[in-house]
């Protein structure tokens, strides 16, 4: 007796498809599993015989082989166990199964059903296999229903897809997932007091996609104005939704309330994570923090103190978007389109240059506290700026500042004018430009060209540094809603690269 069920796996943030065949023999009670299983995989032998047994079905006395195929590729996880269950059952004659269902998900030893990581991905790889009927765990549904063209059904327990498929009590498809519902709250711009010129950079920052470092002394107000940046970025789009669900799901970061990644992700790690937290990996690759930051914020709060090994893993994927994690059990490429925000202390002790005059620390251990920051990864900065300690007049004020909803209207206007500008580039963002298409947009006049020049030469800029005042000027001008790159838009660009590290 045989039988063959449609499954999914996840390598990297990509599902592929698996087929679980069922091969029932006579002889001694034997279960074996076959196809490169990992120690997860291998434990649902157990769960799989306990539930069939508590859902009044007769597990088969003989011999039973399971096979997961493709059988050289390596199968990891829990969700095979509801396949295996469905596979074993059909063989059985219990069951009878379509060639377009297919089946996701745990077992408990009583049947119910578990969520697993990885729906989304998995839902997506059986629309593109041609599934119609798509069977998961109902906390995995709302996630699995993202995907188009296929009726993604959850339940709570393996009886009741029994049912379904016996024709006894059919199972309602679960509507299409309605992702403005899950919108998190961000804090406002308006309870910002003061730094105007730090505002103004966040601004420039969000609607061209432009990394930024801002150094202060403490209680400046920089992690604050910060963790509100989120709150001005443009509005995502399905397919940035999709990514960033894929990435969070196979990460084990979604779930029943929030299935759906709808606003742009803000990841802040401690400066001891170390350089697999960052990049990514494991004995099974998994993504890093740049990647769970994709198409959001990746905020490095107290730069310096993060380990050099950690912030050189950044340089290449902020040039390239994306990381590829090599290991000996395979390798796996990761999106990683972030917006990099640093925050940092002038020095050590956080006051040099304050005019309090409480600094203590000497001019050598401010270029050591400072030196941590490689050149490298300086250059891959686009805006650096300055934020001063507030006076006492700029506390006491009641009166709000501009909101944030007021700030992502411009955002959104610029960021409209790059859509339009880029539709045919695959690219969103000033900020992704390459070196054609700043040859394309960026052109400068003859008065702009005298001030680039002189800047070039006084500054001692790289050809990377002058890429990225171009771009951070388009992006000026977006906000301007000028079709040319001004005088006082590249004006304002390099005065983002004046600051001394």
């Amino acid at each position: 007796m045989y039988s063959n069920i449609k499954s999914f796996g996840v390598s990297g943030i990509g599902g592929f498809e698996v087929s679980v065949e069922a091969y029932i023999s006579g002889g001694l009670f034997q279960f074996e599993m076959v196809g490169l299983p990992d120690a997860a995989v291998k434990e649902a032998r157990e769960r799989v015989r306990a539930s069939i047994k508590n859902n009044r079905l007769e597990f088969p006395p003989g011999h039973v082989t399971v096979n997961l195929a493709p059988a050289d590729k390596k199968k990891s996880g829990t969700a095979y166990d509801l396949p295996i269950f469905i596979a074993i059952a059909s063989a059985e004659g219990e069951l009878k199964v379509r060639d377009d269902m297919a089946f996701i998900g745990e077992l408990s030893l009583t049947g119910e059903l578990r969520p697993v990581s990885g729906a989304l991905p998995m839902a997506l790889c059986a629309e593109r296999c041609g599934i119609t009927d798509l069977f998961v765990p109902a906390e995995n549904a709302s996630e699995a229903a993202f995907a188009e063209n296929i009726h993604v059904y959850g339940a709570d327990n393996v009886s009741q897809i029994i049912r379904h498929l016996r024709g006894e009590e059919y199972l309602e498809a679960v509507p299409a997932s309605r992702p403005e519902k899950y919108e998190q709250p961000v804090p406002d711009f308006s309870e910002v007091k003061g730094q105007e010129n730090v505002k103004r950079a966040f601004e420039i920052a969000a609607a061209g996609g432009h990394n930024i470092l801002i150094i202060g002394p403490p209680g400046a107000g920089k992690s604050m104005m910060a963790k509100r940046l989120p709150g001005i970025l443009p509005d995502m789009t399905r397919e940035e939704m999709i990514e960033c669900t894929e990435i969070h799901s196979v990460s084990g970061l979604t779930s029943r309330a929030v299935p759906i990644v709808s606003s742009r992700p803000f990841r802040s790690p401690h400066h001891t994570v170390s350089a697999i937290g960052l990049s990514g990996g494991g004995t099974y690759p998994k993504p890093g923090e740049i990647s769970l930051a994709h198409n959001g914020v990746l905020f490095l709060d107290e730069l310096p103190e993060f380990h050099s090994d950690v912030l050189e893993v950044l340089r290449q994927p902020l040039e390239d978007g994306e990381i590829t994690v090599s290991r000996v059990s395979g390798s796996a490429t990761y999106p990683a389109g972030f917006m990099l925000v640093c925050a940092m202390n002038p020095c050590k002790c956080g006051w040099y240059g304050h005019p309090s005059g409480r600094c203590r620390c000497s001019e050598y251990e401010v270029k050591r506290y400072r030196s941590r920051i490689s050149g490298p990864l300086l250059d891959r900065i686009d805006i650096i700026v300055e934020v001063p300690a507030l006076e006492y007049d700029e506390l006491k004020l009641k009166k709000p500042a501009e909101s944030s909803a007021d700030i992502k209207q411009r955002v959104n206007a610029a960021r409209e004018i790059q859509n339009n500008r880029y539709k045919e580039d695959c690219i969103s963002s000033n900020a992704r430009m390459n070196g054609k298409q700043i040859n394309k947009f960026c052109n400068l006049s003859e008065e702009s060209e005298l001030l680039m020049h002189q800047a070039y030469d006084r500054m001692g800029l790289t050809g990377r540094s002058y890429d990225r005042i171009l771009r951070v000027a388009r992006t000026i001008a977006d906000l301007d809603g000028s079709e040319n790159i001004e005088v006082n838009h590249l004006a304002e660009a390099i005065q983002y690269r004046t600051v001394e590290i």
